[in-house]
């Protein structure tokens, strides 16, 4: 069984899956290799609910990347880094369990072993931004 970290990964890798092929939750599942890796129970309940709940919800939260990253489109973003703000903000907004800090944490800790050292100081930005709007909005 993997842990919390490992699940939020996983939710990662598939959601950068998503991101070049837009494959279903149900179309990832038949890749070979992620049923040679992970057990059925590990592609259920927490990473299941988190995918398809990011999946419906990347207009919102693409919008909010534009708003935060000032002079970056979204376009302009790597795959890597657009797909851990869009985990780390849906754990951000919509996750209560999840505070704010550890969600921003973990997207930093993503970028740091899939991305590049740019990209964890602009991801690590961006979160930081959006924690301080939300805390403004919420107050």
């Amino acid at each position: 069984m993997l842990n919390r970290r490992k699940k939020r990964e996983l939710v990662f890798l598939l959601l950068f899956e998503n991101a070049f092929n837009s494959y279903s939750l149900d179309e990832i599942k038949e890749i070979k290799f992620l049923n040679e890796c992970l057990s059925p129970e590990d592609l259920n309940g927490f990473v299941e609910e988190y995918f398809s709940e990011i999946i419906g919800k990347i207009p919102y939260i693409d919008k909010l990347i534009g708003d935060a990253s000032l002079r970056w489109c979204k376009d302009r973003l790597s795959k890597v880094a657009l797909t851990i703000l869009r985990l780390a903000i849906y754990e951000m907004i919509f996750r209560d369990e999840v505070p704010t800090n550890v969600a921003i944490n973990e997207a930093v800790e993503l970028s740091k072993k899939y991305g590049t050292e740019k990209e964890s100081s602009f991801i690590n930005g961006v979160l930081g931004g959006i924690s301080r709007s939300l805390e403004k909005s919420n107050g």
